[in-house]
C-alpha cells in the first residue's frame, strides 16, 4: 500500500502532540509493510532546521518540504474582517506546497492521501484532479472546537468577539469540508461523533494516537523524593499557555500555603518572555528542554491543566507511559480511556486541583501503583504498531469495497 502524508508543519522535533503523532504512525505504517511519503510545510511559526534531522526520516521512501511564512499578520488579519474565508486556513494555503503536490502527484501512483489536520483540506481539488487515490483525513481535533473553548475563556471584550468572529468562520469552513473526504480518521469516538452531528455521511473510524512503547522507560526514582511537579507542552499551542497560566494564578498560591516546599518545573517549546520573567515562587522554568522523557522522569506528578482544546493530548499519553503520576481536566483526558484514581487524577476547579494534591501526600507510597497502572494502560490500548494495524485493515476495507465498485461500473458501461 502506497501512502502520502500531507502535513502543515514539518513534523520534527516530536516535542508536540502532532509531530509524535505523524511520525509514529508513518513509522508503524512502514514497519508494517505500508510505503510512506511524506509531503510538509516547514513554517515560519514552527520552523525546523531540517540538517538536524539525520536519520529520523529513513523510513519514509521520499519525503519533501516547502517552506512557508505564516507569521500572524496584522493587515491580513484586518482584511480578513472583509471576506468570508477562514483566517485560519487561508495562512496555510501556499502556491510553493501546491506545485510540489502537483509534482508527487504526477510523478508517482499512490492508493491513499492521508491529510494531517483540517489545515490540508484546501489540497483536496488539487488532489482529485491529479490523482485517483482515496482521500483519508486524520483529524486531530474538531479545530473549530478548540477555538470556541479558547474564545469562551478569554477575558478581553474586543479579543473575545474577534475570536468569536474567526471560529464561526472556521465552523463553517469545517462542515462544508466533511463530506469532500473518503474517509474520516477521528482521533476519539468523541470527536467521530461529533462530525456526524455535523453531517459527515462517509465512512469514518477512530485511531486514537500511538506511541513506540518501548522508548518509554519510566524512573522510579521520583517516587521515592519529596513530591515534585512538572509540566512540558508547546507553549505557543494558546491551550496550553492559557491552562498553564490558569493554574499558576488560581491554583498555585493555594497549593503553597499547604504545602510551602512544593515545586513547579515547567518547560515548553517557545515559552514567552512574560512567563519567563513572571518570578512565581516555587517555580522554575526551563524554556524547551533537550530530552522531554528524562525531564518528565524527573518529577512525581505531571500536570496538563487544559481547559479548552480537542482531540488527544500526546504528553499525557507520554507521561503515563514514563510511570508518572498524570493530573488532567476532564477534557484533557478526552480520547484516553483512563479511570481517576486508578490510572491518573482527574481535577476540572482550583479546590479539586489542591484536592487532588491532597491526595498525593497521603498516598504513603502509593502513587508508584497508580503510575504503574498508568503505564500498562498505554502499553495495552495505545500501542503505535497495534493503531496501525488496525488502519491498514480499514484502509485495506475501503480499498477493496472501492474495487468491487469499479468492477460493476465497468461491467455496466
Amino acid at each position: 500500500m502506497r501512502l502520502l502524508q500531507l502535513c502543515k508543519k514539518f513534523p520534527y522535533p516530536l516535542k508536540d502532540g502532532e509531530s509524535i503523532a505523524v511520525m509514529n504512525l508513518s513509522r508503524a505504517l512502514h514497519d508494517l509493510g505500508c510505503e510512506v511519503s511524506l509531503l510538509a510545510m516547514n513554517t515560519s511559526k514552527h520552523f525546523c532546521d531540517v540538517s538536524s534531522v539525520n536519520g529520523s526520516f529513513k523510513h519514509f521512501k521520499t519525503a519533501y518540504y516547502t517552506e512557508l511564512d505564516n507569521t500572524l499578520n496584522v493587515k491580513d488579519a484586518f482584511l480578513n474582517l472583509f471576506s468570508s474565508e477562514s483566517y485560519h486556513i487561508s495562512r496555510f494555503v501556499c502556491p510553493d506546497f501546491t506545485k510540489q503536490l502537483i509534482t508527487m502527484l504526477k510523478e508517482n501512483t499512490y492508493d491513499i492521501i492521508q491529510l494531517e489536520t483540517l489545515y490540508m483540506a484546501p489540497y483536496v481539488p488539487i488532489i482529485r484532479k491529479y490523482s485517483k487515490a482515496m482521500i483519508a483525513m486524520r483529524a486531530h481535533n474538531v479545530e473549530h472546537e478548540i477555538w470556541s473553548r479558547v474564545a469562551q475563556n478569554t477575558t478581553p471584550f474586543l479579543k473575545k468577539i474577534y475570536l468569536k468572529y474567526l471560529t464561526n468562520k472556521l465552523r463553517r469552513y469545517e462542515i462544508k469540508q466533511l463530506n469532500n473526504y473518503d474517509l474520516m480518521i477521528a482521533i476519539s469516538q468523541k470527536d467521530l461523533d461529533t462530525f456526524r452531528s455535523l453531517g459527515f455521511k462517509n465512512t469514518g473510524l477512530v485511531t486514537p494516537i500511538g506511541l513506540d512503547t518501548s522508548v518509554y522507560k519510566p524512573d522510579n526514582r521520583s517516587y521515592k523524593k519529596e513530591i515534585s511537579l512538572s509540566f512540558i507542552g508547546s507553549l505557543d499551542w494558546m491551550p496550553n499557555l492559557e491552562g498553564l497560566k490558569w493554574f499558576l494564578d488560581n491554583v498555585w498560591d493555594q497549593l503553597l500555603r499547604k504545602y510551602p516546599n512544593l515545586k513547579l518545573h515547567v518547560a515548553g517549546r517557545n515559552t514567552p518572555a512574560t512567563l519567563i520573567n513572571a518570578k512565581y515562587k516555587n517555580v522554575k522554568v526551563y524554556g524547551e528542554v533537550e530530552d522531554a522523557k528524562k525531564f518528565i522522569n524527573r518529577h512525581t506528578v505531571m500536570i496538563v491543566p487544559l481547559l479548552s482544546g480537542s482531540g488527544m493530548r500526546a504528553k499525557i499519553l507520554e507521561g503515563m507511559a514514563l510511570g508518572k503520576v498524570v493530573l488532567t481536566t476532564q477534557l484533557g483526558l478526552e480520547g484516553i480511556d483512563a479511570t481517576h484514581k486508578e490510572h491518573v487524577l482527574v481535577a476540572d476547579t482550583a479546590q479539586q486541583f489542591v484536592e487532588a494534591l491532597d491526595y498525593c501526600y497521603r498516598s504513603n507510597g502509593s502513587l508508584s501503583k497508580l503510575g504503574k497502572n498508568a503505564q500498562q494502560l498505554v502499553i495495552k490500548d495505545y500501542d503505535n504498531l497495534e493503531t496501525a494495524k488496525n488502519l491498514i485493515e480499514e484502509y485495506r476495507k475501503f480499498k477493496k469495497k472501492e474495487s468491487v465498485i469499479d468492477k460493476k461500473l465497468a461491467y455496466a458501461s
